[in-house]
């Protein structure tokens, strides 16, 4: 993708627009995300309009749009205090694996939520994290912010090493309003992340954890004697990969992810793994409604 290319283009946003950020959980004094308070509504501050769907409230059209242009247009509305999203997006040096397509793959895919939340206006709050948070962006009132997000998202680059102990502490001392917390990541942190991942459960706050690899984080290709460097600390390994040992390796992967997927479903949040291999598209319509993420 060129430098100064949108991370997603126009017609990709439009087929966005009917999306919606799920969650389950009740915050107390909170409306938002699939909640029929986020709807217009009398007396409520007017913010935003988006495309007419079928099945949408005919009383929140915009006739007026519609006599001048000859095209449906829903007016949408601000509806106070909102369910906060906030999104972390790792930038350890890992993700800058397999020249950076890793990376690429998870700014996009962030983009693409972000502008769920902007189009039902909802509060999106986007952070880089490694061993501290970083890059920290807000955006809300609709689809129209929505280039600044992906000129944030485009703004962040990969290195250092994953800390989800002193991020999650971090992020954790500076909010104290419980809300919907979206993770994109490999999970690769020589630590481990399932004790910091439950402090944010335990803390209230609901997750959705979309843990992001390529095909060569699963199945890597290579067979015979390898010298292999750690992306973060540089450690080195030498070993001797065969059949067998390539079989073993992709088990543990998945074990690996399917306990992710399990410590999500226990504090009630969701949980996808996405492949980069996988189109975009795909994982939206497809991995994240299946899951729930997205509705």
């Amino acid at each position: 993708m060129a430098a100064d290319a949108p991370l997603l283009d126009r017609q990709f946003l439009e087929k966005l627009e009917r999306l919606t950020i799920h969650w389950q959980k009740s915050f107390a004094g909170l409306v938002g995300g699939h909640n029929s308070s986020r709807f217009a509504g009398a007396g409520q501050e007017f913010l935003d309009h988006r495309n007419f769907h079928h099945g949408d409230d005919l009383r929140a059209v915009n006739w007026r749009a519609y006599l001048r242009l000859e095209k449906l247009f829903l007016k949408m509305f601000q509806v106070e205090p909102r369910v906060p999203v906030r999104m972390l997006v790792d930038v350890s040096a890992s993700m800058a694996a397999h020249d950076g397509s890793k990376f690429e793959y998870t700014r996009r895919l962030a983009a693409a939520l972000c502008y769920v939340g902007l189009v039902r206006l909802d509060s999106m709050e986007v952070h880089a994290f490694a061993d501290r948070l970083s890059n920290r962006f807000i955006s809300t009132g609709g689809r129209h912010r929505i280039s600044g997000v992906m000129e944030s998202l485009s703004a962040m680059t990969a290195g250092g090493r994953t800390n989800y102990l002193a991020v999650v502490r971090e992020f954790i001392s500076n909010y104290s309003q419980r809300g919907v917390v979206i993770i994109l990541s490999d999970f690769l942190d020589d630590s481990g992340c399932d004790r910091a991942l439950g402090y944010l459960a335990d803390f209230g706050h609901e997750l959705m954890l979309l843990q992001v690899w390529a095909d060569e984080d699963r199945e890597p290709p290579w067979l015979g004697e390898l010298d292999l460097r750690d992306a973060e600390t540089g450690g080195a390994l030498k070993l001797d990969f065969d059949e067998a040992a390539r079989e073993r390796y992709t088990r543990a992967f998945d074990e690996y992810a399917m306990e992710l997927q399990r410590l999500a479903l226990r504090s009630g949040g969701r949980y996808a793994g996405v492949a980069t291999s996988q189109p975009l598209e795909t994982v939206i319509f497809g991995d994240l409604i299946r899951m729930r993420g997205i509705a």
